[in-house]
């Protein structure tokens, strides 16, 4: 006799459907900010966001950076955490090195926030997952992420390692799926790992594709092409306002150390701003709507001020463009900084 088929069991999706209406009279609570650039949010409670890059181009680095302000609830590097009360813990998991290197990676962890290297902090999980089959690791993570008491940051370094195809656009929905699914019901904020293509700057596979969709941030950590030894962090994709990108070398300690007033030497000839597009009689103009009563703005509130001032006067720059345009106006002396903001200089001689 044959036997019968296996049927997935219906789902009554009329109570999901009434939780999940929002109503614009209900009362939603802004997200815990927990992580931070400068004034710039890259992390809140019930979030995920990645860190990616090249091989080699030092994200765990960057990442050791992170959990040691996340540890002290502190500033180390360009990163500030402020993790409420009861969401102190941290659950790093490592799933490409052999637990010698993880070690290595946990002691700088330690030193970077100025504990003891030899005394394991009660906040810090670490699990090393390279042994295991990518189900198994995803099933540990989860199991940890559920039963770990005052859990704040995860750290999943890399991503990818639990997933049989990278390119599996089912795979890929089903894994970030799960992100959102745990950072949602647990309040907590993952923080991922992504390799970038060789060929290009985009992240790999359908999984790269999907964590740029639905990530609150992705930090990009890219190798400085003439110092080796040197690389800089910057916003890939963001949802809350640009940071200046920054830069760390590794010291003779092997700790990430901030590298002060960075700029990028470039290999070849850059395509120039043509500042001479702009008269300098609607520089003034833009500049003074923009400063109107002796305002002042730190530099990622700046950027995306000027486009908006002189777009309203017909010129529309990209982002970028708008970096080289700030960085001409300080030249000139139009605009000057005085420690974190810029203030308009109407004394200028252009």
């Amino acid at each position: 006799m044959k036997e019968k088929e296996k049927t997935e069991p219906e789902i009554d999706v009329t109570e999901l459907w009434q939780q999940a209406r929002l109503l614009i009279t209900d009362k939603v609570k802004i997200p815990p900010i927990v992580l931070r650039v400068d004034e710039s949010i890259i992390g809140t409670l019930g979030n995920f966001s990645a860190s990616t890059g090249k091989a080699k181009s030092k994200k765990t680095f960057n990442i050791c950076t992170i959990v040691a302000a996340a540890l002290t609830n502190g500033t180390v590097l360009n990163y500030r955490a402020s993790f409420p009360d009861g969401k102190r813990r941290i659950l790093y998991i490592d799933t490409e090195q052999s637990p010698f290197h993880c070690k290595r990676v946990l002691k700088r962890m330690l030193l970077l926030a100025d504990l003891p290297p030899t005394v394991q902090p009660e906040t810090l999980e670490f699990l090393s997952l390279r042994r295991y089959a990518p189900k198994i690791r995803l099933a540990i993570i989860e199991k940890a992420i559920y039963q770990t008491d005052g859990l704040g940051l995860v750290i999943i370094d890399g991503v990818r390692d639990l997933a049989y195809d990278i390119n599996s656009p089912s795979e890929a929905t089903d894994l970030i799926t799960k992100l959102m699914q745990w950072t949602d019901e647990r309040q907590i904020h993952i923080h991922t790992v992504l390799h970038l293509n060789k060929g290009d700057d985009n992240t790999r596979g359908h999984l790269g594709t999907e964590l740029n969709n639905k990530a609150e941030t992705i930090l990009q950590v890219t190798k400085d092409e003439f110092d080796k030894n040197i690389s800089s962090v910057s916003a890939m994709c963001i949802r809350d306002i640009d940071f200046e990108s920054f830069a760390f070398r590794i010291n003779a300690d092997g700790l990430p150390e901030l590298v002060e007033d960075y700029q990028p030497k470039q290999s070849g000839a850059v395509k120039s701003f043509d500042y001479q597009e702009v008269p300098e009689e609607k520089h003034r103009e833009a500049l003074e709507s923009l400063f109107a009563n002796g305002e002042t703005f730190t530099y990622t509130l700046l950027i995306p001020k000027l486009k908006n001032a002189y777009s309203v006067l017909g010129y529309s720059f990209g982002t970028n463009k708008a970096k080289l345009l700030k960085t001409f106006l300080t030249n000139k002396r139009m605009i000057l900084k005085e420690g974190k903001v810029y203030r308009y200089n109407p004394g200028y001689h252009y």
